[in-house]
């Protein structure tokens, strides 16, 4: 097919709510490490890495060899019939959890599932219904993770019953108006008061990603989860940790993000890099709470062995390589890069995330933040005319979300600087 034929199609073919980035949406052809091509051959340095998916670069030889083997072994069975692929990483992930705390695991295909199944999980074990979300959050697009979701651009149909949702921890915006630390947590404190005004005083859990994605990377103060989920346990609820986005060493130096605000939650979902592009998801818990799910669950595709496979080549390659590591250093260096271009470009308001995880989020004035939305739009066309790819996300659509393969270099960390900056210096000169 050729482009135009390819966009025919997709207009006429595909679901409207399907969008694409981009005034003329990038036909993409083929990809190898942390290169992307289109089908007209031109070359783009990928640092969204597939919305926060592709972890160790596209097509990763080492992970793609076991895949093949798999393929041509054992390609389907389902949940009723016992696989190696399967049990061998479950056993991987249970070793790697936070204080090897959480050694059970339900397979599924994607985020949205794997938070499904952690709510039903929570209120099996509680014997509660409610769950506390938070704003600006992004859970999935299922029905009941559209209701766990903080943003109303992504909620289509009425709100769920039984979900509140509390302040999140947006130093930048903070909804209180109040500056860190002098602010003793008041965002963190505040849930407590959610639970008692907004619920019936008995929540069954609390849901947070460690670092919000879709949100806008939006990255708590450190003391923020010990204090939340001290409030939740309180009140009979379980912790959640949604780490579709932030797990697999995303973050730097840990496996998981949540780790790094020193909290061991009762369950962790992701998915997106564990497959580095496969379609895999999972919940993990604790066995207690694992154990409480009485009732008969199945997975036609959760678990399945070629997936499975691939993932535990994901986590055997990020270790093999220490990726942890190079996510830490490299993810370092390129947040200092991105400092720097604040200090040139004003429309740079905020750097912030952690390990390779960062955003920047844009603003017309840096004393009244009034949030750059067209100004970002702009910039998105700027950068795929400097080759490289980024994302976009924030409430109010500013933030551009940078989450490159986690075995870059430095050498790509300089190119994209310098192209990011190119681009800024054209979204600016255009306004």
């Amino acid at each position: 097919m050729t482009k135009q034929e390819i966009l025919l199609a997709q207009k006429e073919f595909i679901f409207p709510a399907v969008f694409n980035y981009f005034k003329e949406p990038l036909v993409v052809s083929h990809a190898k490490d942390q290169y992307v091509w289109d089908i007209d051959g031109n070359q783009y340095l990928d640092f969204f890495g597939g919305i926060v998916t592709v972890g160790v670069g596209h097509c990763n030889d080492e992970v793609n060899r076991k895949v093949y083997a798999q393929i041509d072994k054992l390609e389907h069975v389902s949940t009723v019939f016992v696989n190696e692929p399967q049990v061998l990483l479950a056993k991987k992930l249970a070793s790697i959890t936070p204080a090897g705390a959480l050694t059970k695991s339900f397979f599924t295909n994607s985020g949205s599932e794997a938070n499904e199944t952690a709510i039903t999980a929570a209120r099996c074990y509680t014997g509660s219904t409610e769950i506390v979300a938070l704003r600006h959050s992004y859970h999935g697009r299922t029905q009941a993770t559209m209701g766990l979701t903080g943003q109303a651009a992504w909620k289509l149909g009425p709100p769920q019953a039984g979900v509140v949702h509390a302040p999140n921890a947006y130093c930048y915006r903070c909804p209180f108006g109040l500056t860190y630390p002098s602010c003793e947590l008041k965002c963190a404190q505040d849930v407590e008061q959610v639970i008692r005004t907004s619920t019936s005083g008995r929540v069954a859990a609390f849901i947070a990603e460690p670092i919000q994605g879709v949100g806008g990377f939006i990255t708590p103060p450190k003391e923020y989860f010990k204090i939340v989920t001290d409030i939740v346990r309180k009140y009979g609820g379980v912790f959640i940790a949604d780490e579709v986005q932030t797990a697999w060493g995303r973050t730097g130096s840990k496996w998981f993000g949540i780790e790094h605000w020193g909290v061991v939650p009762d369950i962790i979902t992701s998915a997106k890099g564990l497959g580095n592009g496969l379609p895999i998801a999972v919940t993990i818990a604790k066995p207690e709470v694992a154990d409480a799910m009485k009732g008969l669950m199945i997975s036609t595709f959760g678990g399945n062995p070629v997936v499975t496979t691939a993932a535990k080549a994901v986590l055997d390659y990020i270790e093999e390589q220490n990726i942890l590591t190079n996510t830490e250093e490299v993810g370092a260096y390129l947040k200092a890069g991105l400092l720097a271009l604040q200090e040139k470009h004003k429309l740079i308001g905020d750097v912030r995330g952690m390990g390779l995880l960062l955003a920047l989020e844009l603003v017309d004035d840096r004393v009244t933040k009034a949030p750059a939305t067209a100004a970002t739009l702009r910039l998105m066309d700027h950068a795929k005319d400097n080759r490289i790819m980024i994302g976009r996300g924030g409430l109010n659509g500013n933030v551009i979300r940078i989450s490159p393969p986690m075995n870059i270099g430095r050498a790509d960390v300089d190119e994209f600087l310098l192209r990011l900056g190119t681009a800024l210096t054209a979204c600016e000169a255009a306004q």
